[in-house]
């Protein structure tokens, strides 16, 4: 069973989202090493491990580095820790969801490398500024590059010749569980109707105004945000009695949330940090058969616009979820039965195994010799591509 060493700038358990649902799958044919970002601890450096899912371990760096993320302060204690990762006779699939780890590449001898890009991450509060640098270095060397929505495709797709669109996908038989009405999340019970949801992260591209405006505008509303709130001040989110804040939840329990809403929302507010996403809730929320109301997200307005209500001001988004909520039996059952189609025509499952035909003819045409050499690339931190010290990578990768 042949290795992929994943790093991410996502925790395994924080918000489940593309990389557990995709890796997970993976997992049932390859033996999947999760790289996190490291946590301080002023002790000796060590690596926490842990196994979520069978065939998948995540690797959870702690260093006496106070420096964030992947940066370069941190490569010399990454490196050791990660140098008996993967057995030396052994040349693994290294999978890229963050360029800014793209130094530890050379000591992994990788068969092939792939970055999946599920954000524009330079575009969100506080980038490393080596983050641009570091992903047309990584573009530079990726034998495949998977994006997460037609944005990001479009964006990247004259940078890298095996570029593919691979958008967000469901687990439909996990958000069914929503269509027992009767299982509402106890949380949620001794709120009243009509309750209008939405459950992800909450940080500088959640439209904090828009939920002011629709707490004030209907205050019989009652507006349920389940998730985290990071990179924002919490003490400037909206208060209103009949907004509630019930933090973040597990995956498992997201259903029982969705049966007692009436409306499900995405307020994203419309700025650089949402240019490009493409909300893996869309189609969560489909699969539970609510009324959807969106602002007006490019991947959702162009392929769901027909069945996703857009507001493309708060006044429009505010008259969406009246409509909404006024729906009748029979519009209601139309619209279902719209979310059923759009729902059986994609999977993570199905999405998962795509990504595998691809890594598959890609680890043929390298053991076959087809592919094209590709010239040399500079790879290493800041001041290493300043000074030119930086290592030479190339997709045969010699470390």
């Amino acid at each position: 069973m042949q290795t992929i060493v994943v790093f991410c700038h996502l925790r395994w358990d924080f918000v489940y989202q593309r990389p557990q649902q995709l890796l997970t799958r993976l997992a049932e044919h390859y033996k999947v090493l999760f790289i996190e970002e490291p946590l301080f601890d002023a002790a000796e450096p060590l690596l926490h491990t842990y196994s979520p899912a069978p065939n998948l371990t995540v690797y959870q760096p702690h260093t006496p580095v106070h420096a964030p993320g992947f940066h370069d302060e941190q490569m010399p204690v990454l490196q050791l820790l990660l140098a008996d990762l993967v057995p030396p006779d052994e040349d693994p699939v290294v999978w890229f969801y963050t360029p800014m780890a793209l130094p530890l590449l050379g000591q992994q001898h990788p068969s092939l490398v792939v970055y999946d890009c599920m954000d524009e991450l330079s575009a969100f509060k506080n980038p490393p500024p080596e983050l641009l640098q570091r992903e047309t270095a990584l573009l530079a060397v990726a034998d495949l590059v998977f994006t997460g929505g037609p944005s990001l495709y479009e964006a990247k797709r004259n940078r890298h010749a095996n570029a593919y669109c691979f958008p967000s996908s469901v687990d439909a038989a996990h958000f069914a569980r929503s269509l027992d009405r009767s299982d509402v999340h106890p949380l949620q019970q001794h709120i009243g109707r009509p309750r209008l949801g939405f459950y992800g992260v909450i940080d500088e591209r959640f439209d904090t105004g828009l939920i002011a405006a629709m707490a004030d505008a209907h205050p019989a509303w009652q507006i349920v945000l389940v998730g985290p709130v990071v990179k924002i001040d919490a003490a400037e989110l909206p208060v209103r009695s009949n907004i509630h804040y019930l933090g973040q939840h597990s995956y498992q329990a997201l259903p029982q949330f969705l049966a007692g809403w009436d409306v499900c929302l995405l307020p994203f507010a419309l700025n650089e940090s949402t240019r490009f996403i493409s909300p893996t809730k869309v189609l969560e929320y489909m699969a539970a058969s609510l009324p959807v109301v969106s602002t007006a997200i490019t991947d959702v307005e162009q392929p769901y616009g027909h069945i996703v209500a857009i507001g493309h001001d708060h006044a429009e988004f505010i008259a969406h979820c009246e409509k909404a909520l006024g729906q009748t039996t029979a519009q209601t059952a139309a619209m279902a039965q719209q979310m059923r189609t759009i729902i059986a025509a994609t999977s993570w499952d199905a999405t998962a195994d795509h990504m595998r035909e691809l890594l598959e003819h890609a680890t043929a045409e390298r053991v076959a010799g087809s592919r094209h050499a590709l010239p040399p690339v500079l790879v290493g931190s800041a001041s290493e591509l300043d000074t030119g010290r930086a290592a030479v990578l190339r997709p045969e990768l010699v470390a």
